[in-house]
């Protein structure tokens, strides 16, 4: 089985029946962050993340399953449930952690038509990551520098400084 990202603040999500995405935002809980060294802005999302407001715009464009006419009716984002969720921890908040696979579901459509694109996560290089990369595909990758004349040093184990020897 591959490994599955954490949904956090900022992921961006889409629904089957709208017309654009939309980016979650934690409201349930402030304690809880992911791959976020200040601890400020990746807040961990969770199957709490229910109800209206969930979303920055909070609309999908158009709800293709609501028709009026002509046209349809602009999606009002409202989350009930979700499904797919991470069982094995809870967080703060109850609440269970979303993965990148789970799907949400509104009262309209009444099954899971809200997926995630996007979740959220970026990745913050280490000095560990710099120790333990193959430094033969760093050099095909960036030709113009020989990884075996850097070194690094770390400070606070989160900023990295390359020097050349």
């Amino acid at each position: 089985m591959s490994e599955k990202h954490a949904v956090v603040q900022g992921a961006l999500c889409t629904c089957q029946f709208g017309d654009f995405p939309d980016k979650l935002k934690v409201l349930s809980q402030t304690r809880n962050y992911a791959n976020d060294s200040e601890g400020s802005q990746k807040l961990i999302a969770s199957t709490m993340e229910i109800g209206g407001a969930t979303f920055e715009k909070n609309t999908f464009g158009q709800c293709k399953l609501q028709p009026t006419g002509s046209s349809f009716k602009p999606c009002q984002i409202v989350i009930t449930k979700w499904d797919g969720a991470y069982e094995n921890v809870e967080l703060s908040n109850k609440g269970k952690i979303l993965l990148e696979d789970s799907k949400a579901t509104c009262p309209i459509a009444g099954s899971p038509c809200i997926s995630i694109l996007n979740h959220g996560q970026t990745a913050e290089g280490t000095g560990a990551g710099f120790e333990n990369a193959n430094h033969e595909i760093q050099t095909q990758l960036n030709p113009m520098v020989d990884t075996k004349e850097l070194q690094y040093e770390s400070y606070d184990d989160e900023v990295i400084t390359i020097i050349a020897k």
